[in-house]
């Protein structure tokens, strides 16, 4: 099974709160040599390890882990909105297959799907319909969380199960890195925030435009320099983005969920998508990465990356390609 990875931060600030028109630009351009490496690789199915912001998953019932047999994107600040091209056969199957690994975890006919998910297929392709997905959430935000380690033994065991498929995977992580927005928290929320975290699903285009405009009025402020949110931490974005690219996973997912929020901020869990596709990957064998990109963006409030890698030529492919 041919197998590629791309890993990228997410911001549903772009095209909102945009940096200097020369950081834009750099942007821009790796994000254009990513969608590249995936026209190149032509994949014929992506599996999408992404979170989700209070949009499609809520306190009513917060798995730690979701398959989708089929998923719809809200169309939260304004990306695109509908049905995405899930593959149901693999999504069962990878559910199958992660559920006999030992690792416990959720299955949706009916997903939503927010920015975290369609926001990286913007990036890299035409359309949410240009090859068939399966999205699988990851719960980053929504306290109590299991120790990020559980992210790497459910990418292995959906690793272990493509690895039986005879398709061209992109296996695609959206996320991180240390970024701290003003994503609400139950246990300090108010009681009308805590009914919306448990019950508000489908907001009304008002009440989705309230949301977003305090997001974006925060990320102005804290581009400013105020001091309400924590600041980014291009030192432990760099460290994170190294022991992945190292294959050393433990590194980072061996350490407490308190490690986390004080390194990089409470949403930094969304790193788990990252460790998630790259344990994926690493079940496979040897991975090189290809490109690595990383700057700290206040405007988007993101420690902003995006990684490309492959396996590793096994030596027989090498002996091959020799004669």
């Amino acid at each position: 099974m041919p197998i590629a990875l791309v890993a990228t931060s997410h911001s549903p600030l772009i095209g909102k709160n945009d940096p200097a028109p020369e950081v834009r630009a750099e942007v821009d351009q790796v994000l254009g040599a990513a969608r590249d490496f995936v026209a190149d690789f032509d994949p014929e199915l992506v599996v999408i390890y992404a979170p989700d912001h209070y949009n499609g998953f809520l306190y009513d019932m917060m798995p730690p882990f979701c398959v989708g047999a089929a998923a719809t994107a809200v169309g939260d600040y304004g990306l695109p909105a509908g049905p995405l091209d899930v593959d149901r056969d693999v999504a069962y199957a990878l559910a199958r297959g992660a559920l006999e690994a030992g690792v416990d975890l959720a299955l949706s006919e009916a997903m939503q799907v927010d920015h975290g998910f369609v926001q990286p297929l913007t990036f890299l392709f035409d359309s949410l319909t240009s090859v068939p997905v399966v999205p699988i959430f990851i719960n980053c935000v929504a306290e109590p969380l299991g120790p990020a380690s559980r992210a790497r033994h459910l990418g292995q065991a959906i690793g272990r199960t493509l690895a039986g498929l005879d398709r061209r995977v992109l296996v695609l992580g959206s996320g991180g890195l240390s970024h701290d927005p003003p994503v609400p928290r139950l246990a300090e929320a108010p009681p009308e925030v805590a009914q919306r975290l448990t019950h508000g699903r489908n907001p009304t285009a008002e009440q989705r435009a309230q949301r977003e405009g305090r997001t974006l009025a925060a990320a102005v402020e804290f581009a400013g320099g105020a001091t309400g949110l924590r600041p980014l931490n291009p030192d432990w974005d760099r460290l994170v983005l190294r022991a992945l690219a190292d294959g050393d996973l433990g590194a980072v997912d061996g350490q407490s969920n308190d490690w986390f929020v004080a390194e990089g901020g409470h949403s930094a869990h969304e790193v788990r998508t990252w460790i998630a596709a790259f344990a994926t990957l690493g079940a496979t064998g040897p991975y090189t990465v290809r490109s690595s990109f990383y700057r700290p963006i206040p405007e988007w409030i993101a420690g902003f990356a995006t990684v490309t890698a492959v396996p590793q030529p096994s030596a027989a492919s090498l002996e091959q390609a020799a004669r």
